[in-house]
């Protein structure tokens, strides 16, 4: 039987509420998916989770560390912050087979925060590291019991296009250093790329580190692409096996060195006052990069294995593993586009999977933490490089930039910030840019006069239908944007306009408010102000095709009894019935409005 036939069958929207509505009624076991699995768990799917939590660990081990180094933290590290939160997530998180961990996505944003803070001492730098994980978590708890899981979708695929490039870039700029063999003061993306151009040129370069680490990339960028190969971990033995063999750590190539025994304790980060707020601003942006990762990759793996995953559970059981996680000497960690794959090919049913990777990471550290001494840290930027060129995204820039030039050029200022400023910075301007996106989008919308287009039932754009015939003495107005304080003004400027360009004088002008959504108190104050204006003209105010739930905020604003009942029409046809009915002009009216 193959994964697909083992798992559920894919949810009906009637069935996921009927389940959401079961998980409400269950208590306390709705914030413990991994219980509620372990209850209904195959004793047939026990083999295929051990194995594929075996073939897994062989991709935590090297990645982690790697991590953990681009992250500015000692390798060992890396290994606590995959332990922890593998058994936290198995407990509270939704999707049956996601892997958490540390991620290269993270790395340019934990690296911003402490590198700055900690001058260069490793104990404080993993202490700010493990207060950002906890503050991480604590915000995507919170979020998520508010059912905030939809926060992420506010952010458009161009702009999430754009911060995720830029945090490549960054991260990939940060990690050349290790693969030439020297090192530079970090000042910038850009400044240490000038940096590092300097010192190429100035000699500086370890060929034999060089050569190491370019070629560790190349079998991981050839293999990438082999699902049942473990090219990471054949590219990382195979050259911890030649630094060894060959003993180039003679020759100036740096290696990990053996890592601590032992498993992680619980420990609380301590911080200095002067890092909170830092800290604070790093562990919020690593909580909105995380889970707008950890949300993609939860649905497409939701939808391969036909399950339904809530966004605000995977939001709280993200921020569960991040707070273990920051307790257990670890650092942010988020969803893994690597190593979930792998689960996926070796057969992951469940979260047991992950449970046994973190068993066999475990098992490493206490028995045998001098196998990876050899490990070239040439080798582990390869890893770190080659997923960062997997976060870039070029191919659907390409699309965007045919379809709509304007949000393929927000997309390149989002990586431009984040290159130029830094990766908190530059994601603090994503939001910024993604606020204003949605405001001028819902500020300057379309509106449309409306008439009767020969052979086209109903009323249409004047603009699309330039022979469309206009009704004397009426005006159709159609908005298409929620009425709100950023666009009132601008509303009432352009009926006001629409009764200007009319080739007769007005007697009605009637609003299609079938794309109104909301109206707020200072759209309903201009709507007053507005309807003062037209009565003193002598034109009569109408609305026609309002929803319902719009109509109720007008009569709490006392707009409908201003207006009164009889203004308000069920269609446009309605309207304009009444306006001929009042107001007989030459006009030949069709039987179906």
């Amino acid at each position: 039987m193959s994964q697909t036939d083992a798992a559920p069958p894919l949810p009906e929207p009637g069935r996921i509420a009927r389940k959401e509505a079961g998980a409400d009624q269950a208590g306390w076991l709705r914030w413990l998916p991994g219980l509620r699995t372990l209850r209904s768990y195959k004793v047939a799917w026990l083999p295929r989770d051990i194995v594929a939590g075996l073939v897994l660990t062989t991709m935590l081990v090297p990645v982690g560390i790697a991590y953990a180094v681009a992250s500015g933290v000692p390798g060992i590290y890396g290994l606590y912050a995959t332990i922890v939160p593998l058994f936290a997530y198995a407990l509270f998180g939704p999707s049956r087979i996601l892997v958490l961990g540390p991620d290269s996505s993270l790395a340019a944003v934990i690296l911003a925060v402490i590198l700055p803070l900690s001058g260069g001492d490793p104990h404080r730098a993993v202490a700010l590291a493990g207060m950002m994980a906890i503050v991480s978590g604590v915000v995507c708890i919170l979020a998520g019991l508010a059912r905030l899981g939809f926060i992420t979708e506010l952010l458009s695929k161009p702009i999430r296009y754009g911060y995720m490039n830029g945090i490549a870039l960054t991260v990939l700029i940060s990690q050349l250093p290790k693969l030439f063999g020297f090192s530079i003061e970090s000042h910038g993306p850009l400044r240490n790329l000038w940096a590092i151009a300097s010192a190429v040129m100035a000699g500086k370069t370890n060929w034999v580190t060089f050569i190491v680490g370019v070629a560790t990339l190349a079998v991981i960028l050839l293999l990438k692409d082999k699902k049942r190969v473990p090219g990471i971990l054949i590219a990382v033995v195979a050259a911890t096996i030649a630094v060894g063999v060959l003993d180039l750590a003679a020759k100036g190539v740096a290696v990990l060195g053996s890592l601590p025994q032992g498993l992680p304790a619980f420990a609380i980060p301590w911080i200095t006052q002067a890092d909170i707020v830092p800290v604070l601003i790093g562990g919020c942006a690593v909580a909105l990069v995380s889970f707008a990762d950890t949300s993609v990759l939860s649905r497409v793996y939701a939808a391969r294995t036909r399950t339904y995953v809530d966004p605000s559970q995977e939001m709280v059981g993200l921020g569960v593993a991040n707070l273990a996680g920051g307790l257990f000497q670890g650092f942010p960690i988020s969803s893994s586009s690597s190593r979930t794959p792998v689960a996926e090919a070796a057969g992951a049913q469940t979260q047991l999977a992950g449970v046994v990777g973190a068993l066999a990471v475990a098992l490493l550290l206490m028995v045998a933490p001098n196998l990876l001494q050899n490990l070239p840290t040439s080798a582990l930027a390869a890893v770190v490089i080659a997923s960062a060129i997997g976060l870039i995204e070029v191919s659907d820039l390409r699309r965007i930039y045919r379809i709509q030039r304007w949000e393929f050029w927000l997309s390149i200022v989002c990586t431009v910030g984040v290159a130029v400023l830094g990766a908190i910075e530059g994601i603090g301007l994503a939001i910024v840019i993604a606020v204003i996106e949605f405001l001028w989008d819902a500020w300057r919308p379309y509106s449309a006069v409306l008439g009767r287009a020969e052979g086209v039932q109903g009323y249409h754009d004047l603009k699309r239908y330039p022979d469309a015939r206009l009704i004397p003495g009426l005006v159709l107005f159609r908005w298409d944007a929620p009425l709100f304080f950023a666009n009132a003004e601008l509303f009432h400027d352009r009926v006001l306009d629409a009764v200007a360009a009319s080739p007769t004088p007005v007697r009605w002008l009637v609003v299609a408010a079938e794309p109104v959504t909301s109206v707020d108190v200072t759209a309903a104050d201009m709507l007053a102000e507005l309807d003062e204006t037209l009565h003193a003209a002598g034109i009569e105010l109408c609305v026609a095709e309002m929803k319902d739930p719009v109509k109720d905020k007008l009569k709490r604003f006392g707009l409908f009894t201003r207006f009164g009942e009889e203004a308000f029409f069920a269609t446009l046809g309605a309207a304009v019935s009444r306006y001929l009915e009042i107001h007989p002009v030459e006009w030949e009216q069709e039987d179906r409005e």
